[in-house]
């Protein structure tokens, strides 16, 4: 019988991201009103970076993302593992493969009820979630202000407050689901001028 080790499963799994349900508030809303307060957002990111400061160094790095990476591969082994002996047999996985084709099957029937709203919108947010890692990439190298290829807990709570700050258009400091809306429209006008701009084919020197 066919069987995977736990060294080698982190290569054959496929991560997918947790998508915040449609109409829910901001992350960090701690009295659940709606509204972010700078100082939810501060705590929300304290809580965050303990999260992801792995070995509790004070700092996220690159020995954090390892550390996080290794942990969800040992959880998904063990979810794998039915029977608890060690590896997962050839039976196991493909009940994980079957599973896994019902709950899309099912996401789909959901989307299906809401068809006419969200056929345009499947394809955007399919694009962003292909680039969420790169985004978040991106993001974590801005928070990176000295260099030094890690992210302290100061550092980390600046980036997040400097996204707080941008969203919050009138500065009286909290984040109505009116200026999250109005962020998110100027997300994806600018994500629509850099594709227009792709898009754009160069045009040929005269005489050619």
């Amino acid at each position: 019988m066919k069987k995977i080790s736990l060294l080698t499963l982190g290569a054959a799994l496929i991560a997918v991201p947790v998508l915040a349900a449609p109409g829910a508030g901001p992350r960090g809303d701690a009295d659940g009103n709606g509204t972010l307060t700078r100082a939810e957002a501060q705590a929300h990111a304290a809580e965050r970076f303990a999260k992801m400061d792995a070995n509790k160094d004070g700092k996220i790095d690159a020995s954090d993302r390892a550390a996080r990476r290794a942990a969800m591969q040992t959880k998904m082994f063990e979810r794998l593992d039915a029977n608890k002996d060690g590896s997962i047999s050839k039976a196991e996985w493909d009940q994980h493969s079957a599973d896994r084709a019902a709950k899309r099957g099912e996401k789909r029937a959901d989307a299906g009820a809401a068809e006419g709203k969200r056929q345009g919108m499947r394809g955007h947010h399919g694009m962003h979630g292909g680039r969420h890692g790169m985004r978040g990439g991106m993001m974590m190298g801005k928070a990176d202000t000295n260099g030094d290829k890690a992210i302290s807990q100061p550092e980390f709570e600046t980036a997040a407050l400097a996204r707080f700050d941008a969203a919050d258009a009138n500065k009286d400091g909290q984040v109505t689901a009116e200026e999250r809306a109005a962020q998110r429209a100027a997300w994806k006008a600018k994500a629509a001028e850099w594709r227009a701009k792709r898009g754009a084919a160069p045009a040929a020197p005269a005489g050619e």
